[in-house]
């Protein structure tokens, strides 16, 4: 044993483990694409010099992954499918879970990504403002049905972090916009208030957005979303929902 105590021991990785990373490389790398199914059993337990459980446990890898899906019986396989951000929203909701982080936290969290994209979309091309703008006016359509708008506005909010251009700031706020919208429709399912923030009220912030970001004052759109933000934060956690209500 090192003299600081640390175990020495590595772990040498499974084969099932081992052909699920060569294809799972394949996948990424787009050398297998979405909708393509993998070559069936036989083929693989010959290529990998492997028997049935072993590549079965490979499968059983990649699926829980959400990057391939299987069918069984007679005319079934396994077939590629399009890594989902849902499935990463799931590991971090059941982390965030274990660690006892409150739900207010995660819409903190929200806030701080999205008004860096705020300040993002407000440097980008214009062209792109003018499409948050087509987003946001179809909420006038949906404003009677608070389900609809309810979806209206995560729309909102994913247009945001699109346009704002940074592919790893979209990621990371799309696992917590799964985690919200949960929220979302647990909270319209259980609302007895009354005094929240209407359609009426979150359009017209959506729509004031829209106007500085026009107007080019970067500074003033983010100081806005990000008071908008955090009434929204106050409203939607008062009632201390947590996160394993949430998503159990």
């Amino acid at each position: 044993m090192p003299l600081d105590g640390r175990s020495t021991v590595v772990r040498v990785p499974k084969a099932g483990e081992l052909i699920a990373a060569n294809l799972r490389r394949q996948i990424i790398t787009g050398e297998l694409k979405a909708g393509d199914p993998l070559p069936n059993e036989a083929a693989l337990m010959e290529r990998f010099g492997v028997s049935r459980p072993t590549l079965r446990e490979a499968f059983r890898i990649l699926e829980s992954e959400g990057i391939i899906t299987v069918l069984r019986g007679a005319h079934g396989g396994a077939r590629v499918q399009a890594p989902d951000g849902s499935t990463a929203a799931r590991y971090t909701g059941l982390l965030l879970q274990y660690r006892g982080v409150a739900l207010a936290d995660v819409y903190r969290a929200r806030t701080e990504i999205e008004v860096s994209a705020v300040g993002l979309l407000a440097t980008g091309p214009a062209g792109n403002v003018e499409r948050l703008a087509e987003v946001v006016e179809r909420g006038e359509e949906v404003a009677g049905d608070v389900h609809a708008f309810a979806k209206y506005d995560a729309e909102v909010h994913r247009t945001i972090m699109e346009l704002g251009g940074n592919d790893t700031l979209e990621v990371l706020a799309g696992m917590l916009l799964d985690i919200m919208d949960a929220h979302a429709a647990l909270f319209i399912s259980q609302r007895t208030r009354t005094d929240g923030p209407g359609p009426d009220v979150v359009l017209r912030a959506n729509r004031k957005l829209v106007t500085l970001l026009r107007d080019g004052e970067p500074g003033a759109a983010q100081a806005f979303w990000r008071k908008h933000l955090d009434s929204v934060e106050r409203y939607m956690t008062e009632d201390e929902t947590t996160l394993v209500e949430v998503l159990s």
